[in-house]
C-alpha cells in the first residue's frame, strides 16, 4: 500500500522535556523527529501534537517546539490520543487515513494509540527511528506487537522519499538535504 500526501498526517506524541533525558538514545531521537518534521512541513503535511499532563512531564522539547509552534498540542492524561475528544475532532476534522506517528514512549502511548487509530479505520505508519522508550527492549516488543496488528512500520527517510514520489523536483532537493 502506497502512502500517499494528500491523505497523510504527522502525529508526535509526547516528546516532553521531563520524561525525555531517561529515554533510550534520546538524542538521535531528537534529531531524527526533528528530520521527519522538517520533511512534513516541506511536504505541506499537517501535524497534531500530542503532551501527556504537562504540568507533570513539562511542554514540548526545545529542540522540537519551534518546529510545531503552529500547532497547539493536545493535552492529555490518557495514554492512548484517541481517549481524548479534541485529538479525534482534530482528527476528524483533517480528513485524513494516513497518520505517522512519532513519538514517546514506543511500548504506552504511541502503542496504545497506534492500536485504537487501527481499530477507528485509520492506516497508523509507525516510523521506528522515530519513537522510543527508556529501555530498548521495550520499544522492540512494542513494534513487534504493532507490526503482527498490521501497522506499517518504516522509517523516516523512507517515508518522506515515499511521500515525495519523485526526484528532480524542489521538493526533493529540499528533503535531500535535511536527510543527509
Amino acid at each position: 500500500m502506497r502512502i500517499l500526501k494528500e491523505n497523510t498526517i504527522g502525529l508526535i506524541i509526547d516528546i516532553q522535556e521531563k520524561l525525555f533525558p531517561f529515554i533510550y538514545e534520546n538524542q538521535q531521537l531528537a534529531i531524527n523527529v526533528q528530520k521527519l518534521i522538517e520533511g512534513l512541513h516541506i511536504l505541506q503535511i499537517p501535524l497534531l501534537v500530542t503532551e501527556q499532563y504537562p504540568k507533570g512531564l513539562g511542554p514540548t522539547i526545545s529542540k522540537l517546539s519551534h518546529l510545531v509552534q503552529r500547532t497547539e498540542p493536545v493535552e492529555k492524561n490518557s495514554f492512548s490520543c484517541c481517549d481524548e475528544q479534541r485529538f479525534n475532532d482534530s482528527m476528524a476534522k483533517q480528513g485524513r487515513r494516513n497518520i505517522i506517528i512519532c513519538g514517546i514512549e514506543t511500548h504506552v502511548c504511541v502503542e496504545q494509540t497506534v492500536l485504537d487509530l487501527l481499530e477507528n479505520g485509520y492506516q497508523p505508519v509507525v516510523i521506528e527511528n522515530c519513537v522510543s522508550s527508556r529501555k530498548l527492549e521495550d520499544k522492540d516488543i512494542a513494534i513487534k506487537r504493532m507490526r503482527m496488528e498490521g501497522v506499517i512500520i518504516t522509517s523516516y527517510e523512507a517515508i518522506l522519499f515515499e511521500l515525495c514520489r519523485f526526484s528532480g523536483t524542489e521538493q526533493f532537493k529540499a528533503l535531500s538535504k535535511i536527510i543527509k
